[in-house]
């Protein structure tokens, strides 16, 4: 079986801009939306649940509903393959060790943070960020990102999605 997973994090909601409208034609048909942390409010989540079931993570700037509602980390699994969940997996220099130590099991990490995005393998495991969907900061664009994930073929895949400059802040 073929999961398609949409992955978005730090929308920072209101704060920066809403959710860009292109996230509903990117994450149709997905399965499960996946927000690695600073929503800002709880909203984020129904907003998007009009899409998909979410699974979401506080992050560093969250209102205190967020907070008390979302996990500092999580995993999940997809399919035959778990999936670690958390905001900050540190600096660059020690993405790999960070998350082989918070998810040893996980065959995939997402994290959010640096709205950097982030795609690459490291010793089995696929470290995913998918940028920001609303506050590019050093990038040229906003992003988000869907993880493909084929049960069958035992394959995990991690896409990034550059958003068109008109649709972001």
């Amino acid at each position: 079986m073929l999961h398609r997973i949409g992955v978005i994090s730090d929308t920072h909601c209101p704060g920066y801009s809403p959710i860009p409208e292109l996230v509903w034609k990117y994450f149709a048909g997905v399965e499960l939306i996946i927000h690695a942390g600073d929503l800002s409010v709880l909203s984020v989540i129904s907003e998007l649940e009009t899409i998909a079931p979410v699974v979401a993570v506080q992050g560093n700037v969250e209102r205190e509903e967020v907070v008390m509602k979302l996990p500092i980390k999580k995993e999940i699994k997809v399919g035959n393959y778990r999936i670690g969940i958390v905001h900050i997996l540190g600096d660059a220099s020690s993405y790999a060790r960070t998350a082989r130590r918070e998810f040893p099991e996980a065959r995939v990490v997402v994290f959010g943070h640096s709205h950097n995005p982030y795609n690459q393998e490291h010793n089995g495991q696929l470290l995913f960020n998918p940028g920001s969907a609303t506050d590019r900061r050093r990038q040229p664009t906003c992003s988000i990102g869907q993880l493909l994930i084929d049960d069958e073929a035992q394959t995990v895949t991690g896409e990034i999605i550059l958003l068109p400059p008109k649709n972001q802040a």
